[in-house]
């Protein structure tokens, strides 16, 4: 399954409490902050609600031909 690196990269001041409660549902402390998430529709829904406040790459898993992680 793929994993999801989101970045908290614009502060939620100024924005409804229902985006600040998102942000932090995601597990985000503090500004700058960089966090891995696997990929599945609640966490694509999550991200959808405050895309203007993130930056998302979806990365590689680290797994080869065999199957074996490494």
């Amino acid at each position: 399954m793929a994993k999801l690196r989101i970045t908290y990269s614009k502060s939620a001041i100024g924005y409804t409490v229902r985006q600040k409660a998102t942000v932090k549902a995601l597990g985000f402390k503090r500004l700058y902050e960089t966090i891995e998430h696997e990929d599945s529709p609640s966490i694509r829904g999550m991200i959808n609600s405050i895309s203007h406040l993130l930056t998302v790459e979806e990365v590689e898993t680290g797994k080869n031909r065999s199957g074996k992680v490494g």
